[in-house]
C-alpha cells in the first residue's frame, strides 16, 4: 500500500489551489457546507453531469432556499422544475426526503442517520456526511473509481472491481479534512484523471500512480462489455381542442412517474390505445434512450371534437412545455404548431391512422 498520508497531503494541497468553483460548494477554509445544498446537489448529480445540474440547482435554491421551503412545496411544482433532468424517481424522493428532514428539524449528522431518509443510499449518505459534517467517510463516485483504479492499477473490470476499489479508497481517506479530500478526488477525476487522455504530466499524484508507471493509465478502469439495449415501441397522442391541449400526469410509480406528459401507450407496459375518438395522423417517430432500453415512439396528432377518455384539457396559454420530461419534449417538437406549420396543415399532413399502441 502506498503512503496514504502523502497521497492525501499532495491531493489536498492541489485542491487548495485548483478546486472547481461550484454553486453548491464552500471553498476550502471558508466555513462549513450547508447540508441542504450538499444533499440537493448530490441527488441532482446522480447520473447527470455538473454542467447540466448547475442551472437546476440555482433555480431550486432560488425557489426553495431551505429544506423546509422545499418540504412545503407542491409535488407538481417540484416535478415541473425537475423536468428535463431525468430519472424522475429522484424528484419524488427529493420531496419525501425534504419532508422527513423538516419533520426532524434538521439533517442527521451521521451516515447511519442519513441512510434512514428516503432516497439516500450508501454513496449519498457518505458524501453528505463527509462534505457537510466533515466525517471521515469513504466517498466513491465514478471519478473516484477511475482515480483509484489507476493509482493501484486495478485490472479487474467494473462493476466486479467495486468492492476492491472501495477498500483502497477507504484506506486513503484521511481523518483530517475528509470533506475537502472527497471533493478533491472528484475534481481530480473530472479535470485531470479523465476517462480519455488523462493529463498524467500535471497530475499531483503521478509519482504514486501504478497505472502510469506501467503505461496503462488510459486503459483503466476496465469495464465489462455492455449488452445491447432492447428496443421498445409505442405511440404518443398530442391532441388539440380549440385553444386547449390534451395532457395527463403520469402515475407516481414507474417510468417518468409523476411528470406532466401527453397520453401514450405501448412502451411502458400499458395498452390503452388512443385517448379520444378522433382522426389521428402520424407526424413521425422520436427516439429516446432510457437506462435499460431504447424507445421508438410514434407521434400522433388530431383536433378533438369529443371529450377525451383519459387525460385533461389545459389552456395552451397555461401549457408549459418546459414542464415536460425529455421524451415528451421530443414529441412536442414534432407536434407543436408553428407559423410555417399551423394546426390545420398538421392535421392534413397524412392519411388517418389509429394505432392501438
Amino acid at each position: 500500500m502506498r503512503d496514504s498520508g502523502l497521497i492525501s497531503t499532495e491531493l489536498l494541497a492541489w485542491y487548495d489551489r485548483h478546486a472547481r468553483v461550484l454553486p453548491w460548494r464552500v471553498p476550502a477554509g471558508k466555513g462549513q457546507a450547508d447540508p441542504y445544498r450538499v444533499w440537493l446537489s448530490e441527488v441532482m448529480l446522480q447520473q447527470t453531469t455538473v454542467a447540466a445540474v448547475k442551472q437546476y440547482f440555482e433555480r431550486f435554491t432560488q425557489l426553495w432556499p431551505t429544506v423546509h421551503d422545499l418540504a412545503a412545496a407542491a409535488d407538481d411544482q417540484v416535478m415541473a422544475e425537475w423536468a428535463g433532468l431525468g430519472y424522475y424517481a429522484r424528484a419524488r424522493n427529493l420531496v419525501a426526503c425534504a419532508r422527513a428532514v423538516s419533520a426532524l428539524g434538521s439533517f442527521p449528522d451521521t451516515r447511519e442517520g442519513l441512510r434512514s431518509l428516503p432516497g439516500i443510499g450508501p454513496y449519498t449518505s457518505a458524501a453528505i456526511s463527509a462534505i457537510a459534517f466533515d466525517r471521515p467517510e469513504t466517498v466513491v463516485d465514478g471519478n473516484v473509481e477511475r482515480v483509484v483504479s489507476r493509482l493501484f492499477a486495478i485490472e479487474t473490470p467494473l462493476p466486479v472491481s467495486k468492492p476492491e476499489i472501495h477498500d483502497f479508497a477507504s484506506a486513503l481517506t484521511p481523518l483530517d479534512r475528509p470533506g475537502d479530500y472527497a471533493q478533491a478526488m472528484m475534481d481530480l477525476g473530472a479535470t485531470i484523471c479523465t476517462p480519455r487522455s488523462p493529463a498524467c504530466g500535471i497530475c499531483p499524484l503521478s509519482a504514486y500512480c501504478e497505472a502510469r508507471s506501467q503505461g496503462i493509465a488510459a486503459q483503466l478502469p476496465r469495464k465489462a462489455a455492455k449488452k445491447a439495449k432492447p428496443l421498445r415501441k409505442g405511440a404518443v397522442w398530442v391532441g388539440f381542442s380549440d385553444s386547449s391541449i390534451l395532457v395527463e400526469t403520469r402515475p407516481d410509480k414507474g417510468l417518468l412517474g409523476g411528470t406532466l406528459a401527453f397520453p401514450s401507450s405501448g412502451w411502458d407496459g400499458s395498452d390503452l390505445g388512443p385517448p379520444a375518438e378522433a382522426v389521428w395522423r402520424e407526424l413521425g417517430v422520436v427516439r429516446h434512450v432510457f437506462t435499460h432500453f431504447a424507445l421508438d415512439l410514434v407521434v400522433m396528432t388530431a383536433d378533438l371534437n369529443e371529450a377525451p377518455r383519459r387525460g385533461r384539457l389545459v389552456s395552451l396559454a397555461e401549457f408549459q412545455p418546459t414542464a415536460l420530461p425529455g421524451l415528451m419534449r421530443k414529441a412536442w417538437a414534432l407536434a407543436r404548431p408553428t407559423p410555417a406549420r399551423p394546426r390545420h396543415s398538421v392535421a392534413m399532413a397524412s392519411q388517418p391512422q389509429t394505432p392501438d399502441g
